[in-house]
């Protein structure tokens, strides 16, 4: 994949050499952007070519803001925006993930991909290279702390002396080090080289109470309010710092087709609807029983749970704990990723379980489509004994089949039984949005947030025990 300037570097080379002048003329027909038209009119012709392979390739990383797979399904904020940017392009969308930055500019150099949707700063050191382009948006870092509670939030950098704020090695620690030294000292810097700990599990920990402050980025901060209300980010400690897209030098035309897709697309009901799917609506489902235990009922689906559950040889109960965690009986529930109803298939997995459109508010095809799809997962864990199996299936119908796949994997690698869920398999998922182990060789599905399919699990598993002891089976 030679560009025009890699093949200029070479001219003086080829001319030199003994190789005829018309393999000359045919290398000058196959310079540009991805294989493009004769070089001459290269710059005319860098967006045609993309739209003549029918194909838009983009670079970005694995991360909540950007990129994962989610229940099978590919999300994340930056990849919905490359999507709608593929549509508008009338081209499909292909995924290339790198393990870092540095990767991205380098794959994008090597003509491995189009365009970077990633936040990547936009600095002087990369503008010799790439064309800053398509999504812009203003990132700064930020104190996360707790609303409320005895302690009241901090609204200036100065009350930041004297206070215990936890941080992993990088660049949050480097700017509360610049931070301290420009207040005369007196922040107390806890450095977490815990592997196993990532920047937005400190996130959580400041939600839990059990950390009072650490420092994120602004949208890793927004997002995740949407988990934790409790959360307040207010207090900004760094300057701003420009982020964007970005494409090669010698591709102008789909640099100025992704600023004129950003531009009027930021107001769109696509780009609206995207925001407020990662940054807006909140992600944790408050849950109340619909009917009192006392009276010997779970819900008003106890029948239906108990006409299919033989079908995955599961005790109706369990079945019931997975709908209470998951809607609270809710047939009209929606959540912020798309899952509908009752059992909250996502819309790809309901159609291929049988799940009529329009009848995914349905009770009963919720629970069929659901008791299919736990039969379809469970056949992947075969060798596991059925009463320990029941964990990996359930942690499969939260997070997707890939993500505990990938922690069996890390599991084996560092000794663990990779059959077994409690407290072996279970430690290694929550490993899974640490980048030091998703990015290891055995991962295949990358980055995701799995302290929710942790408590997802125990949180079944212990109120079917509850279950079990106040209703007859």
């Amino acid at each position: 994949m030679n560009s025009l300037f890699s093949f200029a570097r070479h001219k003086s080379s080829i001319i030199n050499s003994p190789v005829p002048i018309i393999l000359l003329l045919l290398l000058c027909c196959i310079a540009g952007c991805r294989g493009r038209h004769p070089a001459e009119k290269e710059e005319a012709d860098d967006l045609q070519q993309i739209k003549d392979s029918g194909e838009l390739v983009v670079l970005t990383l694995y991360s909540s803001t950007s990129y994962f797979i989610y229940r099978g399904q590919d999300m994340g904020f930056q990849y919905e925006l490359s999507e709608q940017f593929a549509k508008s392009l009338g081209v499909k969308l292909r995924i290339e993930v790198a393990r870092n930055v540095h990767e991205l500019i380098e794959k994008l150099l090597a003509g491995k991909g189009d365009l970077i949707a990633y936040n990547l700063p936009i600095t002087k050191e990369w503008k010799d290279s790439l064309i800053y382009c398509g999504e812009e948006v203003i990132t700064h870092q930020v104190i996360v702390q707790r609303n409320g509670g005895r302690t009241k939030p901090l609204k200036d950098v100065t009350e930041l002396i004297g206070k215990d704020v936890y941080v992993k090695p990088g660049k949050y620690y480097e700017r509360l080090v610049n931070l301290d030294e420009e207040l005369g000292g007196g922040i107390h810097i806890h450095k977490v080289t815990n592997d196993s700990i990532s920047a937005e599990d400190l996130i959580t920990q400041v939600a839990q109470g059990k950390i009072p402050y650490t420092v994120a980025d602004n949208d890793v901060a927004q997002l995740n309010t949407t988990y934790y209300p409790n959360l307040n980010i207010g207090l900004s400690i760094s300057f701003d710092q420009r982020a964007s897209w970005a494409v090669r030098k010698d591709c102008p035309q789909l640099a100025a087709a992704a600023n004129k897709w950003h531009e009027e697309n930021m107001t769109s009901p696509a780009y609206t609807a995207s925001m407020k799917r990662y940054f807006e609506i909140g992600k944790a489902i408050p849950h109340s029983p619909i009917l009192s235990l006392r009276e010997g009922k779970i819900s008003h689906y106890d029948d239906l749970f108990k006409k299919y559950a033989p079908e995955i040889d599961w005790d109706w109960r369990l079945l019931a704990s997975l709908a209470y965690t998951e809607s609270n009986f809710d047939s009209t529930a929606v959540s912020w990723a798309g899952a509908r109803g009752l059992m909250q298939l996502m819309p790809a997995t309901a159609r291929a379980m049988g799940l009529p459109e329009g009848k995914e508010q349905n009770p009963e095809e919720s629970i069929k489509a659901a008791v299919k799809y736990i039969g379809a997962t469970a056949k992947s864990f075969s060798k596991i004994p059925q009463e320990e199996r029941i964990n990996f299936v359930l942690a499969s119908y939260n997070s997707g089949i890939g993500h505990v796949l990938d922690a069996m994997a890390l599991a084996e690698k560092y000794g663990k039984n990779k059959y077994v869920w409690r407290d072996n398999v279970e430690n290694f998922i929550l490993l899974k949005s640490n980048e030091e182990y998703f990015t290891d060789p055995v991962c295949k599905n990358g980055y995701f947030r799995c302290i929710e399919t942790y408590n997802f699990v125990r949180d079944i598993t212990s109120r079917f025990e509850q279950y079990k002891k106040k209703i007859k089976k």
